[in-house]
């Protein structure tokens, strides 16, 4: 009789989403992830011929968390880029571990930083659409412009070194938006 199967695909996921939130990327390893899913090594790799399978994996999964996280934040202004960026601030000061994963690893799995903020739910695109539609005659030179300013102030969240409340990004956000427009 055959052994049944305990620890599913979803378990190992679970697991190495965990050990990535918690120690980073670089700690998410056959053995720890063993470890954490209180199984074996061998569950791992009957599931996954190896670790960069699971990596790449793991990498689509911290996506659509960022996507879902942005998602979930309640728009506070129509001007555009300025929620996009509040996210984008917010969640890498909150996901530490995962902003650096999906937003400053050299590997991004074949996207660029542009598809990774644009999620497959076009973020990035509506909000393109949105300052054409206010009037910006190049919409899209000013999200290059903006993300600059967004990217880095999200890197600063990252380091500790961004300590403006949610009320002043806003305003900061949006005095950029109207400036640079």
């Amino acid at each position: 009789m055959a052994r049944k199967e305990t620890i599913t695909k979803q378990d190992i996921m679970n697991a190495a989403f965990e050990i990535l939130q918690e120690e980073g990327i670089e700690q998410v390893t056959a053995r720890k992830l063993a470890a954490k899913a209180s199984c074996s090594t061998q569950p791992i790799f009957r599931v996954y011929k190896n670790m960069d399978e699971l990596i790449g994996e793991l990498f689509g999964e911290a996506c659509d968390f960022f996507n879902n996280y942005y998602a979930g934040i309640p728009r506070q202004t129509v001007t555009p880029f300025v929620n996009l960026g509040c996210a984008y601030i917010k969640f890498a000061g909150e996901h530490k571990k995962l902003f650096q994963f999906i937003f400053l690893s050299p590997n991004r799995f074949g996207r660029s930083l542009y598809d990774l903020v644009n999620g497959s739910n076009g973020n990035v695109s509506r909000e393109i659409q949105a300052a054409s539609g206010q009037g910006c005659r190049n919409a899209g030179e000013l999200f290059m412009k903006m993300w600059i300013f967004i990217h880095g102030a999200a890197c600063m969240s990252l380091t500790g070194d961004y300590d403006l409340s949610e009320k002043e990004t806003v305003e900061l956000l949006k005095d950029s938006y109207h400036s640079l427009k």
